[in-house]
């Protein structure tokens, strides 16, 4: 099993900034891939980013592109989203999930594990 939790959520003005913290521990050898969604009130799971624990590469939804950076410190085993340039509609609760196969995914019934989420709300 992996767990995951995240903390830095809260309340921002538009524009402003948070960074999220994603804290893996258990078999995280067994993850290839660490992942932030979101979900607003009465909308799906949306993809925000992903990252691999090597490194290697990353990969950001549409939405997020250009203002939102994610980032691993895999000695640690800790993920980091941050967030640039906040917009009311960035409005959500934020969740880590960790895949384990290697290939990249944005459909959220491809991780395998998720923390409890935190909530980030930005205010106009």
């Amino acid at each position: 099993q992996v767990q995951l939790v995240e903390s830095g959520g809260g309340l921002v003005q538009a524009g402003g900034s948070l960074r999220l913290s994603c804290a893996a521990s258990g078999r995280t050898a067994s993850t290839n891939i660490v992942g932030w969604f979101r979900q607003a009130p009465g909308k799906e799971r949306e993809f925000v980013a992903a990252i691999r624990w090597s490194g290697s590469s990353t990969y950001y939804g549409d939405p997020v592109k250009g203002r939102f950076t994610i980032s691993r410190d895999g000695a640690n085993n800790m993920v980091a989203l941050q967030m640039n340039s906040l917009k009311p509609e960035d409005t959500a609760v934020y969740y880590c999930a960790a895949r384990r196969n290697y290939a990249y995914r944005t459909d959220y019934a491809a991780y395998d594990y998720w923390g409890q989420g935190t909530q980030v709300t930005v205010s106009s």
